[in-house]
């Protein structure tokens, strides 16, 4: 019996609890050799996805450092060494971050990365900067000093203006503190881990001029496509 015709005998489980399905769904889109891929195409090796990673490592600087600050306080750093240095550690991450995720963003952009049903994809990896962007200006605005004051005041006449000063007060820095160290870092960390999920899901997307029978899209050279 070949290993088609075996695989066609084994039985197919029936999932009819929500855990069940949810475990099915699991295990159809998002299988282990999906999840740990063992092997990669060639084309991943690109210095596209080096920034991607780079963004990636950035963030959690970011969170570990933003940890430390928020259980000392929002004036800790000012009269601490210590807390100089890990401010310094959050704000040259925060950088990092930016930079190689606008790089990776605008590299993909030129890639069409969103074709081969990864719109999705594409979705979240906007979205990922979109989110971030508030979460630095909210950042920016605990520092807790006079360019803060001033910044956090010219932006309550804009945000008044747009309507949404009556539940985002930047002036408040209560409110603030608790968007920058509780929601937004929830949301980031959320819509990136969405998106590694994505690209695991759908893969890397192939280089535009790749044949739809390349080797390496087809899988049937493996060992030539990790080369």
């Amino acid at each position: 019996m070949s290993i088609r015709e075996e695989r066609k005998t084994e039985p197919v489980e029936e999932y009819y609890t929500w855990t069940g399905k949810a475990r099915g769904w699991l295990l159809k889109h998002l299988p282990a050799d999906k999840l740990l891929p063992q092997d990669q195409p060639s084309y991943v090796a690109s210095w596209i996805y080096v920034f991607g990673m780079g963004a990636i490592v950035s963030l959690v600087f970011i969170l570990f450092s933003g940890v430390v600050l928020s259980l000392n306080g929002p004036a800790w750093y000012h009269v601490s060494d210590f807390g100089h240095f890990v401010n310094s550690v959050h704000l040259w991450s925060v950088e990092l971050f930016f930079i190689t995720m606008v790089v990776h963003l605008w590299g993909k952009y030129w890639m069409a990365a969103w074709r081969g049903g990864r719109t999705l994809t594409w979705i979240t990896g906007m979205g990922a900067f979109l989110v971030s962007i508030v979460a630095a200006f909210t950042g920016y605005l605990l520092q807790t000093n006079f360019d803060s004051q001033w910044i956090a005041f010219e932006g309550k006449d804009a945000l008044n203006a747009s309507g949404i000063g009556a539940w985002f007060n930047v002036a408040n820095l209560g409110q603030i503190f608790g968007f920058h160290i509780v929601l937004l870092p929830l949301l980031v960390g959320a819509v990136v881990a969405l998106h590694v999920i994505l690209v695991r899901m759908h893969g890397v997307v192939p280089p535009i001029d790749a044949a739809e029978t390349d080797a390496q899209l087809s899988g049937t050279d493996r060992t030539e496509a990790t080369r």
